[in-house]
């Protein structure tokens, strides 16, 4: 094909598998955050997730994504890739690199929702959200960023690779479903404290968040589209940076508030660095790249402790890495920028220019957002009923929808009777019991 780069290919597509193994990072992170008696619904959920969202993105999408329109795109529905179908390409790369590209940052978005609603949603309406909101929601902000005429990007609004298009997406649809959710069971007591839940392991929240951290150069290097060499060398150590800087921090900030070098904050604090540096990890140096982190990194614990505050349960602090630090990420882009193309910040003289747009951007995709999902969820909590009953919470989501456990062998998961494969009544004898049972 005229003008395409097969280095340039052969680099997307290297980062689109970076991404998708991100999801291994995911499901690890998540189920190791949550408790054992529902590890097998979490990984289930993360890996369904990308089945979903490929044919989502697919089918409608991408066409909103990237076809010609205004405030949406109208063309390159199920697209052929035969070079009859009309959508915004790169014209280094094949279209079909190019979808695969956007396919697998699709998905992401829709993972964020997993974690925070873990635990007490049914599967079924889990899936179906995150079929619309890759179909419809996520697509619609991303033509107005990503876009080539969208309006946001012909603004000056800077997102490089997705702390608002992925991160806050997928962190306001979450914050949402928690809210239309409500805590899991025993979370809050009557006397208004928080009653801790522990994750189940940590060792599989270390390694999650370790994949997660590769992961993310190619979420960032990639979202360059082709292989020059000084840039995406840049981009790669910005991020890496970032992650570091908010690592520290999010561990000085622990010791602090919570006395203790508390792990699970430490790893978002990773994760909180990574996740603000995403939008603006092309245009910032790598001191910049450090501040970004270590805000983000200090934000993350606070976060996590105001969401429990307010009665908001989010079982893996999504809301406080995603939501929190991508909108932040965002932001501090006006602060820290020092790229003519892009404009340059408050802290190398710009003006507040570029600072207003990105704040203005923020509210407009927030504002969206918020609304679409809330419309969604009340759809689903009123048409079907989104949570789960009680006793199934109360037995595992393990066993109440799947029907078999994550570690059968282990004398302390559970019921002494395997599990692995449960007949109906056998499950029914299960609930059962756990209506008279202790957790």
């Amino acid at each position: 094909m005229e003008g395409v780069s097969n280095l340039d290919t052969v680099w997307v597509l290297v980062c689109g598998m970076l991404v998708f193994f991100m999801h291994t990072g995911f499901a690890l992170l998540e189920s190791g955050f949550g408790r054992k008696k529902n590890t097998v619904n979490i990984l289930a959920k993360n890996f369904l997730t990308v089945a979903f969202a490929s044919l989502a993105f697919y089918f409608i999408g991408f066409g909103l994504m990237f076809g010609e329109g205004g405030f949406l795109g109208l063309t390159g529905f199920a697209p052929s890739f035969d070079g009859t179908d009309v959508a915004s390409t790169p014209s280094n790369l094949p279209m079909a690199a190019f979808f695969f590209f956007q396919l697998v940052f699709a998905a992401t978005a829709a993972t964020i929702v997993s974690g925070a609603v873990a635990e007490r949603i049914k599967l079924s309406m889990y899936l179906l959200f995150a079929f619309v909101l890759v179909m419809v929601i996520y697509p619609i902000v991303g033509h107005w960023i990503w876009y080539s005429e969208g309006w946001l990007l012909k603004d000056g609004f800077h997102d490089f690779a997705g702390s608002t298009v992925v991160h806050s997406v997928g962190g306001w649809a979450a914050l949402t479903g928690i809210i239309f959710l409500g805590a899991r069971r025993g979370k809050y007591g009557k006397d208004g404290k928080v009653r801790p839940i522990p994750g189940h392991s940590m060792p599989l929240a270390t390694a999650g968040t370790l994949i997660l951290w590769l992961g993310w150069f190619g979420f960032n290097p990639g979202s360059q589209l082709n292989a020059d060499a000084g840039a995406i060398s840049m981009i790669a150590l910005n991020t890496n940076m970032a992650a570091a800087a908010g690592v520290v921090v999010a561990l000085l900030v622990s010791v602090w508030k919570l006395k203790a070098p508390d792990l699970s904050m430490i790893l978002n604090g990773a994760l909180a660095g990574l996740v603000g540096i995403t939008a603006g990890c092309d245009a910032v140096s790598p001191m910049g790249a450090i501040l970004i982190g270590a805000i983000c990194g200090g934000v993350v614990v606070f976060g996590v402790l105001f969401f429990d505050r307010i009665r908001l349960d989010d079982p893996v602090g999504a809301t406080s890495v995603h939501l929190a630090c991508g909108v932040l990420g965002t932001i501090l882009v006006g602060v820290f920028s020092k790229s003519e193309a892009v404009g340059l910040g408050l802290a190398y003289g710009g003006g507040a220019d570029l600072l207003a747009t990105q704040l203005m951007g923020v509210g407009a995709v927030a504002a969206f957002t918020l609304a679409t999902s809330a419309l969604l969820w009340f759809v689903l909590k009123t048409a079907f009923g989104i949570r789960v009953s009680d006793e199934e919470e109360h037995i595992g989501l393990d066993i109440s929808e799947h029907k078999m456990e994550a570690y059968p062998n282990d004398a302390n998961s559970g019921p002494a009777t395997p599990m692995a494969r449960l007949e109906l009544p056998d499950v029914e004898l299960a609930l059962g019991r756990a209506a008279t049972t202790e957790t």
